[in-house]
């Protein structure tokens, strides 16, 4: 019992978030006609409902991949297996944990647990984290740009935090361009930022707050040094990336057409996809709880009409609950598989970086 409760108190806060989000999904199907929808869930056609599954399983894959791509820049043995335990491990933390903030630091210490140094393990996730940053903000831009005047016209004022996430993902990735050039411009700069935030009391630690933001800089900088300028590894990355944000934005347009719903273009709804999720990016809680559902339900109104609530359900369900269950799985096999173990499979020059525990 001492246990339960011990596992219960350490994860209160994910736990009080989860039941935030399945009570709004609940609240959202209580005010559905409960014929009508059982009338739609008794008629899914399932080799569509399969594809959205799959389409989210290989959507975490692909984070593996762009995780292993890296990886073995530096560590050429290392195992795509590994890196797709890292990858769920990832998803796993970034669901539980405020503004999706717990997933990185995991990761680093799963990898440093694997024999990692935790420098290159750093490196190595610092530059996933841009290259997807990147990557997000272009496809973003892509689809604003032939999609975002029918959503401006049919889902009001949501339209403007979607260019408002584009615009603040778009400056740090400026910024961190910038660092690498000439860091001074970049230090006055968010000194003068945070000092007038300061004035208007939307600061209160200035100096803590100024420290950490500058952190954060020198570790993508540091990064992307350690991992050199090879343009060719940076472009598989890309394309990965690129695949990866298309599978986990088609989940949505496959459940429209389990509902044996038709007449709308697979790119519109991926557009909406992407916009749900830079609107939910500015959600605080763990799996940006209240924001997705309400997001979800603005956005894709427009397609479902009346099914959006079982719509919504189904898509958290698979893209949401499911990473974590799947997430707790693969960091239960991390734990017991990899923890402080030198994998078999490396060679002797590997074997050594690896338990090389100074910095080259």
């Amino acid at each position: 019992m001492s246990k339960i409760k011990h596992v219960i108190k350490k994860n209160l806060f994910a736990i009080i978030t989860l039941s935030i989000s399945l009570g709004l999904l609940i609240g959202f199907l209580m005010t559905q006609d409960q014929k009508s929808l059982q009338e739609i869930l008794t008629h899914l056609e399932p080799g569509w409902m399969l594809a959205a599954v799959f389409a989210m399983l290989f959507t975490w894959f692909l984070e593996g991949v762009c995780n292993w791509l890296l990886c073995r820049h530096l560590y050429p043995e290392w195992t795509l297996r590994r890196s797709i335990v890292v990858g769920m491990i990832g998803i796993l933390y970034n669901n539980i944990t405020p503004f999706s903030t717990g997933g990185q630091p995991m990761q680093i210490y799963s990898m440093h647990k694997m024999g990692m140094k935790t420098g290159k393990a750093g490196a190595i996730i610092a530059v996933k984290t841009l290259t997807y940053q990147c990557v997000m903000v272009a496809y973003s831009l892509v689809l604003m740009i032939f999609h975002l005047h029918f959503f401006q016209t049919t889902v009001s004022n949501l339209s403007f935090l979607t260019i408002l996430g584009v615009l603040t993902n778009g400056a740090f990735i400026l910024l961190v361009l910038l660092f690498s050039i000439y860091p001074p411009f970049v230090y006055r700069l968010i000194h003068g930022v945070l000092h007038l935030l300061e004035r208007i009391h939307v600061v209160h630690d200035f100096q803590a707050k100024y420290d950490d933001i500058v952190l954060k800089f020198k570790v993508f900088h540091d990064g992307i040094r350690t991992m050199g300028h090879s343009l060719k590894l940076y472009a598989c990355v890309c394309l990965v990336t690129i695949f990866q944000i298309t599978f986990n934005s088609i989940v949505t347009y496959f459940i429209f057409l389990s509902f044996g719903l038709r007449g709308t273009g697979m790119w519109v709804m991926i557009a909406a996809q992407v916009f749900v999720n830079m609107i939910a990016s500015f959600v605080p809680l763990p799996g940006a709880s209240g924001g997705a559902e309400i997001s979800f339900g603005m956005f894709f109104h427009i397609f479902f009409r009346g099914a959006t609530a079982p719509a919504m359900l189904i898509w958290r369900i698979i893209t949401y609950y499911l990473g974590i269950i799947l997430g707790c799985i693969f960091a239960s096999i991390g734990n017991h598989k990899y923890s402080a173990a030198i994998p078999d499979d490396f060679s002797e020059k590997g074997l050594s970086d690896l338990t090389d525990d100074s910095d080259e």
